[in-house]
């Protein structure tokens, strides 16, 4: 039951947004939408304080599956977006906000994924960690690409967001942990816990503060959310079979690439003050990537690995 806390926790506070919207949107005058960058600075922090060097050692080991998770991660996800933006008809800050959530990095929950789907969690880590540091330039390159077609973005000033939201946090998480490395182990065993009440109160935020416009185009967005969501898994997957990959790398790939990070997405919603709107797909890809991500996992972790590659060889080998 473990693997699905997570998942119960973003289910429950979406829920819970979505019929007490009141309790999610102020407090006196304070609005609590502006906590949602201190959040994500939060959790970006305790993502550094768990990083070190190891994190990198796959693109020396492997650098082929690196190098393919990267460009899978940001072309499939971004392209499939855009397609979806413009198949539905959405109004334009929406659909902009489905190509932003597919222009983001991949998150935090696809290391744990990766870890339940007995995939290559080195390499999960490697790349979530390389796709972070990327986001900086390829996040706002790929929306003024494609998003531009929609709302427009400044890509100078996104750039800038996206070091402040993420880059920052983590180097003074970095930092932290090589100068206090033995003070920082209750770090490493809380801030879990921390990053997972964080993002269950960013949905929280984002979902009350465009409740009006999800039940307006609710049902055709968590169905266009939905079809990205499991393209990323598909094509990930498939893309890496194709270029020859081993069974656990195509598996962390396919997770690295369904799995974005929706809270670098809400927080460049609310910098660009469209939370509401461009905010919503990030809103609802946080809850069903972690319901699909559970399941994908929780299935493949039934499947083991070295069986799967003894048939592929044993098949090769026949032919």
């Amino acid at each position: 039951m473990k693997n699905y806390l997570y998942t119960l926790s973003i289910i429950i506070a979406a829920t819970v947004a979505m019929f007490f919207p009141q309790f999610f949107t102020q407090i006196g005058d304070f609005q609590l939408k502006t906590l949602i960058v201190p959040l994500l600075q939060i959790i970006m922090f305790g993502m550094g304080t768990t990083m070190s060097p190891k994190d990198f050692e796959a693109v020396i080991k492997s650098p082929k599956s690196v190098v393919i998770g990267l460009i899978c991660q940001f072309t499939i996800m971004p392209l499939v977006g855009f397609i979806l933006a413009t198949s539905f008809d959405f109004p334009p800050e929406v659909a902009a906000g489905i190509i932003l959530i597919g222009c983001s990095p991949s998150g935090l929950a696809s290391n744990v994924m990766a870890y339940i789907a007995k995939a290559n969690v080195a390499l999960s880590l490697t790349i979530t960690s390389c796709a972070t540091f990327l986001a900086p330039i390829l996040t706002p390159l790929l929306m003024k690409l494609l998003g531009g077609a929609f709302i427009e973005v400044d890509f100078f000033k996104m750039m800038i967001e996206i070091l402040k939201i993420i880059i920052l946090p983590i180097g003074v998480g970095l930092l932290v942990n090589k100068i206090f490395r033995n003070q920082a182990q209750f770090l490493n065993r809380y801030m879990p816990l921390v990053s997972m009440a964080g993002i269950a109160l960013i949905i929280c935020i984002i979902t009350a503060a465009g409740r009006e416009s999800l039940l307006k185009v609710g049902g055709i967005l968590v169905i266009c959310t939905l079809i990205h969501n499991i393209s990323g898994y598909l094509l990930g997957y498939w893309g890496a079979r194709l270029l020859k990959l081993p069974e656990q790398d195509c598996r962390t790939v396919a997770i690295e690439v369904g799995l974005q990070n929706g809270g670098l997405a809400s927080g460049i919603a609310l910098q660009m003050g469209k939370v509401a709107t461009v905010g919503l797909a990030p809103a609802l890809f946080g809850p069903i990537m972690n319901i699909t991500g559970s399941l994908l996992a929780s299935w493949w972790s039934k499947k083991p690995v070295d069986n799967l590659q003894a048939v592929e060889i044993d098949t090769s080998l026949k032919n």
